[in-house]
């Protein structure tokens, strides 16, 4: 599927509501555009032109005529934010349902929200071209918000894992899998994105949480994609000395501790070091393949 991106419910507005919201690359953005006008509590929410709102009309015609659907993902901002201006949200469920050849990923930090306002968006129930996703970035919003997800009405059900700040267990939703079948959790995500976290401060992404979650995925037959290991890159398997050779005169460079936390005293070689190269020079290859799986789901138009 091709892609677009689409902003339904403000122009860059929102706030910071957990830690994976503390590098937030909109926030930067609008601070840049707009002066930071949109953001933080009690921060107006920019409403777009007319234009705007008749791009997914436009798109969904071309989607017809190809054959295939398109995905449209609002990435600067949190379609159940509380804040978004009156009538948007009812405004932005007609445009989906007027659309059915485009996917909308809604992915948001307050999925706590999401139910209701799906409710109040399409009291007949949810249409089959929303996927909506939650934000996870530890264990601890796992167990937090992973229940509220599953029982939103969607279609598909997803996690956006980035930036992934610790190791994170998904038995409870796909697994786990030495119990007898019958006493196994039901499928409960259809989809896990992982990836590593951009920008000038980003924190660094351990291989092993990465690896975990992948094995996790394929393991319960769940679609796994790796999206990027951001502005740092493995330096070693963390299985011995066989430290990557880079020049790490020019680059900082750090490593997990044995109890995974970060240390930025430089390489070592028995414990998983990390090099900071920049995010495009990293990639997203785990393991020398990269992973782009997608839900295997046929909507019906």
């Amino acid at each position: 599927m091709d892609g677009h991106d689409l902003e339904p419910v403000g122009e860059g507005g929102c706030q910071k509501v957990g830690p994976g919201c503390d590098h937030c690359y909109a926030e930067s953005m609008n601070r840049w555009l707009r002066h930071g006008e949109n953001w933080g509590p009690g921060a107006i929410r920019r409403i777009y032109s007319d234009d705007h709102w008749e791009k997914p009309l436009r798109w969904n015609d071309a989607a017809a005529k190809a054959g295939h659907y398109r995905k449209v993902f609002p990435s600067v901002c949190d379609p159940f934010d509380n804040a978004a201006p009156e009538g948007q949200r009812g405004r932005f469920a007609k445009l989906i349902r007027d659309t059915p050849h485009l996917v909308w990923m809604l992915l948001t930090k307050r999925i706590g929200n999401a139910t209701a306002m799906l409710t109040e968006m399409f009291p007949e129930g949810a249409p089959n071209n929303v996927w909506l996703g939650a934000t996870i970035v530890n264990q601890e919003e796992a167990d937090r918000d992973i229940d509220k997800l599953v029982h939103a009405p969607a279609n598909v059900r997803f996690l956006s894992m980035e930036p992934l700040l610790g190791p994170v267990n998904l038995f409870d939703w796909i697994g786990p899998w030495s119990k007898p079948h019958e006493l196994q959790a039901p499928l409960m995500l259809d989809w896990v994105i992982v990836g590593g976290e951009s920008g000038r401060n980003a924190r660094p992404i351990h291989p092993a949480w990465v690896r975990s979650l992948r094995d996790q995925c394929e393991a319960a037959g769940v679609a796994y994609f790796f999206k990027q290991w951001g502005e740092w890159a493995p330096g070693n398997s963390c299985a011995g000395s066989d430290i990557v050779e880079r020049d790490r005169s020019r680059i900082e460079s750090g490593f997990f501790d044995y109890n995974d936390g970060w240390n930025a005293l430089g390489p070592n070689a028995f414990r998983q070091t990390m090099d900071r190269i920049g995010k495009k020079a990293a990639g997203r290859e785990l393991d020398d393949r990269v992973h782009n799986n997608f839900p295997e789901t046929i909507l019906h138009t």
